[in-house]
């Protein structure tokens, strides 16, 4: 089934766009962040142009969303393309060390030329880069190891850039999540919806369900994805297949039982079981 076209681009998020690229001279690491379940979707297509030759730091957070089985096939399909991966579950702490570790050891070698030049080594400026959504706030909170940026689970918290200390060895800035001007890729902009890595005004709720529910159709013969539709179908009294095997005929289905037959109100419920992942450890993306 198809979707009407997701487009989301609001004014903070090109002012926040003007705003990084007077920054960029200034970093010396750029630490991309993106979301487990959709690591292609939340790839930005202008990263190369952003990075300049500065060094690159891959960290996939939400490892925690995702099976066991998925993560290692993304940390070798990354492996493959020469790009090495950290995978952290921000919220709670776990490989957040390992992000720090390895900004540091850039820093380092960044000294060490520095030294040879016979200049002052100083701490490694990094700036956190990425979707809207995917973390980058939580991560920063959890280097600095306190409340200092705005964080939740929802698009477009965080609308200014703002330079934080960790340690002694590190500086990072936090900037707002950035999306292309222009979503050309509809399957990513659905993904991106389903994952709330864009604004809930870009889509319809209901649509974007039904969507949801065909890819979990879809992708379920992948153990990997750790898609459960026996769990999906107990949670709501409501088989997916059958009578009730269309999309559009199981909202309505499960409507019935739980919202009062209010559709709308029932898509935003699945949406939300899934973005915090009561549905399972759900990986929308594997590579291929």
């Amino acid at each position: 089934m198809s979707t009407p076209a997701i487009q989301w681009y609001p004014g903070h998020i090109a002012k926040a766009e003007q705003q990084l690229k007077r920054h960029l001279d200034k970093v010396d690491l750029v630490i991309e962040v993106r979301d487990a379940r959709i690591p292609l979707a939340t790839g930005h297509p202008h990263l190369n142009r952003w990075l300049k030759g500065k060094q690159h730091l891959l960290v996939i957070n939400r490892r925690d969303m995702v099976t066991p089985a998925a993560r290692e096939s993304w940390q070798q399909w990354f492996k493959t393309q020469g790009q090495r991966t950290v995978w952290c579950d921000a919220k709670a702490g776990t490989g957040v060390k390992q992000v720090q570790q390895a900004a540091i050891r850039t820093g380092d070698q960044l000294n060490e030329r520095r030294r040879n030049r016979g200049m002052r080594p100083r701490p490694v400026r990094a700036l956190t880069l990425g979707f809207p959504n995917v973390g980058k706030s939580a991560l920063i909170n959890r280097l600095v190891k306190q409340k200092v940026v705005a964080s939740a689970r929802r698009a477009g918290v965080t609308r200014t850039l703002r330079w934080v200390r960790v340690g002694q060895d590190l500086d990072l800035l936090d900037a707002p999540g950035v999306l292309p001007p222009r979503l050309d890729d509809q399957q990513a902009a659905l993904r991106l919806a389903l994952c709330d890595d864009i604004g809930q005004a870009a889509y319809d709720g209901e649509l974007v369900a039904q969507a949801f529910l065909q890819l979990l159709i879809v992708l379920q013969s992948n153990e990997a994805s750790g898609i459960a539709i026996n769990l999906l179908e107990g949670r709501y009294s409501t088989p997916l297949s059958g009578e009730t095997g269309d999309p559009a005929l199981w909202l309505e289905a499960a409507a019935t039982r739980h919202t009062s037959g209010d559709t709308s109100r029932m898509a935003q419920r699945l949406l939300d079981d899934f973005r915090k992942s009561a549905l399972g450890s759900i990986a929308l993306e594997l590579p291929t």
